[in-house]
């Protein structure tokens, strides 16, 4: 089910600080409703707000409404963010794709990427990690859906990249991350989230850091919820259509 939130019209205006904090306050309630439902503590989800193309205005009055964990997915824009929020202590998250040649920007700006997908930016991450930051905690992207047009290591190509990646001295392996494939019956993308637990399980014996699993959006939060997703990354319904 989708957050209630979807529900109100889209802005095509700037939303004033009472709308966003409006909408906070309803993907907070799913968020408990949902995780009410799985028979689970709320505590074991975290709300990711995810902030691409938004104002740091939005960003403010979400941090002012207890909000400390942010998602992006723009290297340039999100950089431009964090220099200029630089006073608070938000934890920023990278989500989106990456290129080799933003690696050096993302491993010094942000405490989280959740999209690593392969050795190479594996190495790049924790090569570019400035000594005076602690190890850059990551996610591994998987292609869950296996889908070719779609970023993430292969499920079955998944021990290889975790056993290497747990060898690199500047990264802490924290978890995996998944989008199911877009435009498909809610019991597809429920199978799919629970295949993602499934990879959680099993390999969280052999590296004990692993106890994130992001999963679910504004769309499917609940699905992802009832499957065990520890983090889910909300956009549209806090901060309304992208610009």
């Amino acid at each position: 089910m989708p957050v209630k939130a979807l529900d109100q019209p889209i802005f095509d205006r700037p939303m004033t600080n009472d709308e966003t904090l409006a909408r906070f306050n309803a993907v907070n309630q799913a968020l408990k409703d949902a995780t009410r439902k799985a028979n689970r503590p709320s505590e074991q989800v975290q709300l990711l707000a995810v902030s691409k193309t938004k104002p740091v205005e939005q960003i403010e009055a979400l941090y002012a409404a207890g909000q400390r964990q942010f998602g992006e997915n723009y290297v340039q824009e999100a950089v431009a963010k964090v220099e200029t929020l630089s006073h608070l202590d938000i934890v920023w998250h990278f989500i989106g794709p990456i290129q080799s040649n933003k690696t050096r920007l993302i491993s010094e700006h942000f405490a989280w990427v959740h999209s690593v997908d392969r050795l190479k930016i594996a190495q790049r991450l924790s090569e570019q990690r400035p000594s005076h930051l602690p190890p850059l905690n990551i996610c591994i992207q998987v292609n869950i859906s296996e889908e070719a047009s779609k970023s993430g290591c292969l499920p079955q190509d998944l021990d290889a990249l975790l056993a290497a990646c747990a060898k690199l001295p500047n990264l802490c392996l924290r978890g995996l991350m998944a989008i199911p494939a877009a435009k498909v019956a809610p019991e597809v993308t429920q199978a799919d989230f629970a295949k993602m637990k499934s990879l959680l399980d099993h390999y969280q014996s052999a590296y004990p850091s692993l106890d994130t699993l992001s999963m679910g959006m504004s769309s499917d939060m609940e699905l992802a919820i009832a499957e065990g997703s520890t983090m889910i990354r909300i956009g549209t319904a806090l901060f309304g259509a992208r610009n």
